[in-house]
């Protein structure tokens, strides 16, 4: 494996930035504007779900993102031209990142107060009084938060689960161009992951990178090293994504702390690899990392300052040197944040023309460049802390 691709380099560095799209989120226009903004705001990693058309959607941005690399640097963002690492998600069973919520609108009652509307973050849920007009969830948009389950007065929203098919992972990776992949596993799951790892490792050593992201569990630790053994020799960089408080990060600074306790748990294994944050992230993240001196460039300067580590981890004989975190994953945080933008653009497809066409962000570029700035903002965060 070469350090010669950016990304790598900000692995290593401790400032990768990963996008995530949705591994369920396949409104296309969505996916091609997100992967724009935040490739041109710096990103090394881009997250879509498992689909050709999307990541067909998001290929064709980072094409576009190629040729406005100048006028990116003359804004003073972070996109040197080097293309971000295009990433797909798979699971090896049944996982919240990899389900749809349903209901038949035709259930709910008149005086519903409609509360799924609004706590929708994603708007993937609408009601149209218009006659014969759609009202229900739009499959595309929905990335499967399930924050309308709950909130449903009636109890008549349900969620449907869909797994990776082994036999067809092969072929995606090996046909479409993907850098690499992010397998979504939970402990106890060591069959199932060995079925998924079997049918696409003929092709692993053209991956570049390979992400075992894993929620919290009784024995997780154990799992992993498990999964570690199992996958050895890798030809591709290793990740180990700790997955807090998955699809949750737009809902407020709290919900961070679940991924950076986690990481801390994943850090003190000692496995070999990167850690990677994700699920609950968002402006709030790096400044707790720093605080608490999980960022590469603080845990050199606290080191050198003879900080104590032990707090963090449990007695060792062997205390630990000082543990870093090597990047940091957003998902929900980052798309609502530029749903503003997206919102401009679909309400242009519908006034600009009788027969809706799709309205691209490069095509416009007041909304591009807000877009940009606004994903800057988060990804700058991480990225300044190489500069420090």
């Amino acid at each position: 494996m070469t350090d010669l691709f950016a990304p790598l380099q900000s692995l290593k560095q401790g400032h990768w930035f990963k996008l995530i799209c949705g591994a369920s989120f396949q409104h296309l226009p969505a996916v091609r504007s997100l992967t724009l903004a935040y490739t041109l705001a710096g990103a090394d990693c881009i997250d879509v779900a498992a689909d050709p058309a999307v990541i067909a959607a998001a290929q064709a941005a980072l094409q576009v993102a190629r040729g406005l690399t100048r006028d990116a640097q003359e804004r003073g963002f972070g996109y040197k031209g080097n293309l971000p690492f295009l990433m797909v998600s798979l699971n090896d069973g049944e996982d919240p990142h990899f389900r749809k919520a349903e209901f038949n609108a035709t259930d709910c009652p008149t005086d519903c107060p409609r509360p799924c509307e609004r706590i929708c973050p994603a708007q993937a849920i609408v009601f149209n009084p218009i006659k014969d007009d759609f009202s229900g969830v739009i499959s595309q948009k929905c990335y499967g938060c399930g924050r309308c389950i709950p909130i449903c007065p009636y109890d008549i929203i349900y969620t449907s689960s869909y797994m990776s098919t082994p036999g067809a992972i092969a072929p995606l990776v090996m046909s479409t161009g993907v850098d690499a992949v992010e397998i979504h596993t939970k402990v106890g799951r060591l069959a199932e992951f060995q079925r998924l790892w079997q049918a696409i490792s003929p092709w692993v050593d053209k991956l570049k990178v390979v992400a075992i992201s894993c929620p919290d569990g009784e024995g997780m630790v154990d799992y992993l090293r498990a999964l570690y053994d199992l996958i050895t020799p890798c030809p591709s960089t290793l990740i180990w994504q700790t997955d807090g408080r998955p699809m949750s990060g737009d809902i407020g600074d709290g919900t961070t702390l679940a991924a950076v306790k986690l990481a801390q748990k994943v850090l003190a294994a000692k496995l070999s690899g990167y850690v990677q944050l994700a699920g609950g992230t968002n402006s709030y993240t790096v400044a707790k990392l720093k605080a608490m001196g999980l960022l590469q460039r603080e845990a050199e300067r606290q080191r050198g300052r003879g900080v104590e580590w032990n707090s963090y981890f449990p007695p060792s004989p062997h205390p630990p040197l000082p543990p870093s975190i090597s990047g940091v994953a957003y998902g929900s945080y980052a798309r609502v944040l530029l749903s503003p933008i997206l919102e401009q653009l679909e309400n242009k497809e519908v006034s600009n023309t009788s027969v809706k066409a799709t309205v691209r962000l490069e095509d416009e570029p007041e909304l591009l460049w807000q877009a940009v700035g606004l994903a800057h903002s988060l990804v700058s965060q991480l990225k300044s802390q190489q500069e420090r």
